[in-house]
C-alpha cells in the first residue's frame, strides 16, 4: 500500500515537474527575420528563465498556419511586422485580449488596436517610416515631399515602386485613403501608375538601387533599408547614398506614414501569462532601444529616446508622423486592392 502511494506521488511530482517545464517555454510565431532579434529573445530568457521557441514564417503564412492549426494550436505569441495583418488577424479571431496596465501605459493609441470589452487585442512595438527617396541631380526636393505629388504630372516618367500589392504599400495606400477619401485616392493611384519609369519590381532597396543608378529619379522606401545603407562601411552603398536624397513626406499637413511591427497572445495560448510579460518585455526601454538601435525601426514606447545616428540623420532628429489609428489603415486595404485592380497598378 504503501509502495503504490509512493508511485502516486512520483507520478504526481513527474507532473507537476512536466507542466513546470512546460511553463518555462514560450511559443513565438514570428515574421520578424532579424538576426539582431536574437538578442532581444536571449535577454528575456536570461530575466525571467522562460525559454522561446520560435517558428519564423511571413505574416501571411503565419494568420494562415494559425487558423489551420485552430484550437490545437501551440503559438504563444504572435509577432507581425505589418498593421494590415495585425488588423486581419484580429478581424479572424486568431488573437486573445488581453489587459497589462504595463502595456496601456507605455504604448500610445494610436500604435495599438481599439479596445474591447475583454481588453486589447495586439499591440505596436516599432515604427518605420515609408519616405520618398530621389535623386538629388534631376529632382528637386520640393517636387517630392509630399506623397501627393507622386501622381503629380511633373513626376510623369520619374516614379520606380515596388508591387501595390506588397503589404508596405497596401499600408501605405490605406493611410492615404484614410486622409483622402476613396474616390480622391483612387484618383491618386491612377496618376502614380501614370508616372511610373518601370513596371513594379524588387524590393525596397531594389528601388533606392534604381534612383541612384538612373533607372527612375524617385521612389519609395521604408526607413530601415536606407538605415542599413547609411549605416554601411562598404563603398559602394556609400556612393549609392550620396546621390540620393530623403524626404519625410507631408510634414506640412498629416504627417509621414508609419507602419508598425506589434505583438498579439494567441487565441489559444497554453501559457497566456507568460505571453503577456513577454509582450510587457518588448515595451520596456531596454527592448525599445534594441529595436532603434539592432534593426533601425522607431520605438513606439512612451519616453523612449532614439540614439541610432542613422535614423537622426535622416530626421533630423524628429519628425512628424501621422496620428490615424493604424487599425483604420488595416480596415482599408481590401478597398485599396480593388482600388490598384481598376487602375491597372501590378
Amino acid at each position: 500500500m504503501i509502495s503504490k502511494a509512493l508511485s502516486i506521488a512520483a507520478l504526481l511530482a513527474a507532473a507537476v515537474t512536466s507542466v513546470a517545464a512546460q511553463e518555462q517555454v514560450l511559443n513565438l510565431y514570428s515574421a520578424r527575420h532579424y538576426p539582431t532579434d536574437e538578442a532581444l529573445y536571449g535577454n528575456f530568457t536570461k530575466a525571467t528563465g522562460i525559454k522561446i521557441n520560435r517558428v519564423d514564417a511571413d505574416d501571411a503564412g503565419i494568420l494562415a498556419r494559425l487558423k489551420a492549426e485552430g484550437t490545437a494550436s501551440p503559438a504563444d505569441v504572435i509577432l507581425l511586422v505589418d498593421a494590415a495583418r495585425l488588423y486581419r488577424g484580429d478581424v479572424d479571431g486568431l488573437f486573445k485580449p488581453i489587459r497589462s496596465k504595463a502595456l496601456e501605459d507605455a504604448i500610445p493609441t494610436q500604435y495599438r488596436a481599439s479596445a474591447g470589452p475583454e481588453g486589447t487585442t495586439w499591440f505596436g512595438f516599432s515604427t518605420r517610416a515609408r519616405v520618398v527617396v530621389y535623386d538629388k541631380m534631376k529632382v528637386k526636393r520640393d517636387d517630392v515631399d509630399t506623397y501627393e505629388e507622386l501622381a503629380d504630372p511633373k513626376n510623369k516618367g520619374k516614379v520606380c515602386l515596388r508591387s501595390g500589392s506588397h503589404p508596405y504599400n497596401l499600408s501605405l495606400f490605406g493611410a492615404v485613403t484614410e486622409h483622402m477619401g476613396e474616390q480622391k485616392a483612387e484618383a491618386w493611384l491612377k496618376g502614380i501608375v501614370a508616372n511610373m519609369a518601370r513596371d513594379p519590381k524588387g524590393g525596397d532597396t531594389d528601388q533606392i538601387k534604381a534612383v541612384a543608378t538612373g533607372e527612375c529619379q524617385i521612389a519609395v522606401s521604408n526607413t530601415y533599408y536606407i538605415a542599413r545603407l547609411l549605416r554601411s562601411s562598404a563603398p559602394e552603398d556609400k556612393s549609392l547614398m550620396e546621390r540620393v536624397g530623403i524626404v519625410f513626406p507631408n510634414q506640412a499637413t498629416w504627417g509621414t506614414h508609419v507602419n508598425i511591427a506589434g505583438g498579439a497572445v494567441a487565441r489559444n495560448s497554453k501559457n497566456p501569462e507568460a505571453a503577456v510579460k513577454f509582450l510587457e518585455y518588448l515595451a520596456s526601454a531596454d527592448a525599445q532601444n534594441h529595436f532603434a538601435n539592432g534593426n533601425n525601426e522607431w520605438p513606439t514606447a512612451k519616453g523612449v529616446k532614439v540614439n541610432n545616428p542613422a535614423l537622426r540623420a535622416m530626421s533630423g532628429g524628429d519628425f512628424k508622423a501621422e496620428t490615424i489609428p493604424l487599425a483604420a489603415v488595416g480596415a482599408n486595404t481590401v478597398k485599396v486592392q480593388q482600388m490598384l485592380d481598376r487602375v491597372g497598378f501590378k
